[in-house]
């Protein structure tokens, strides 16, 4: 996977009902960031790209008291937000300029950075945009070494679809000590760590209706039925060769996550 993939594009498109295929799984990592989070009873809170609603679920239930709303750029996934939290307050926005209500305490971003174009600044900006005590709290997939991403270039540029796809591979994400480096000076406490999360899925066509609900958008987004239906069966095929079965048919989706949690 080359860092020269400078025109990845924010998978237009998402599909709720595709996402939630593995909520549970979806779901454990902004709980692991959640337990991390040091603040006992914000007062206002924002989930950034929302989602489904699934991790602002999560902060309703860890701060009943506090004014949580949540912001996405997807109508579809706020469609579902609203509807599993018909209480909470959900808009659509695009965080490269979305700026928090004063007062915001706590600033919680579940696997939407690194689709946000020079995400590394919107960060710092908005953690400059929390009072003193405040926390950024963000989680992103690092995964784009992967065999399930490098196989999406693969089967890109080799099919007859190639020239309509285009460049629609996600940035590497910068290094830790380049986060470090950016955000230390303009905080009180952060830290930086990997998590790699080994998610069960019954079979290889699991790993391809995981991508299917994220990564491999950008990559069928494009494509009339026809083709997206042939890019996906060679995709499968790519798949099958690369992640084996388990003892029980099972195969296990290595997953890495970067994880930042920021005190202002």
């Amino acid at each position: 996977m080359s860092n020269a993939a400078q025109n990845a594009r924010h998978p237009d498109g998402w599909s709720a009902t595709q996402y939630l295929k593995f909520e549970d799984e979806r779901t454990r990592p902004p709980r692991d960031l959640l337990a991390q989070v040091p603040l006992d009873a914000p007062k206002r809170v924002v989930d950034l790209g929302c989602g489904p609603g699934n991790s602002t679920e999560l902060l309703v239930a860890r701060y009943p008291n506090a004014e949580v709303s949540g912001v996405d750029s997807s109508p579809d996934m706020l469609r579902q937000a609203r509807e599993r939290l018909p209480h909470c307050t959900f808009a659509e926005g695009d965080l490269a300029t979305w700026t928090p209500e004063p007062g915001t305490e706590l600033l919680f971003g579940n696997a939407v950075f690194q689709w946000v174009p020079d995400h590394p600044n919107v960060l710092a900006r908005l953690l400059q945009a929390l009072p003193p005590g405040g926390v950024l709290a963000v989680q992103m997939p690092d995964n784009t070494r992967e065999p399930a991403h490098v196989l999406m270039d693969k089967v890109a540029s080799s099919g007859p679809w190639a020239s309509i796809v285009g460049n629609a591979l996600r940035n590497d994400l910068p290094r830790p000590e380049d986060y470090y480096d950016l955000l230390r000076p303009l905080c009180r406490h952060l830290d930086i760590w990997h998590t790699h999360y080994q998610h069960v899925m019954a079979n290889q066509m699991g790993v391809v209706e995981w991508f299917k609900g994220s990564a491999l958008r950008p990559f069928l987004q494009p494509l009339d039925a026809v083709a997206r239906e042939a890019f996906t069966a060679r995709y499968a095929e790519e798949i099958a060769r690369a992640y084996s079965s388990r003892y029980d048919g099972k195969v296990l989706l290595k997953f890495p996550r970067l994880f930042i949690l920021a005190v202002r």
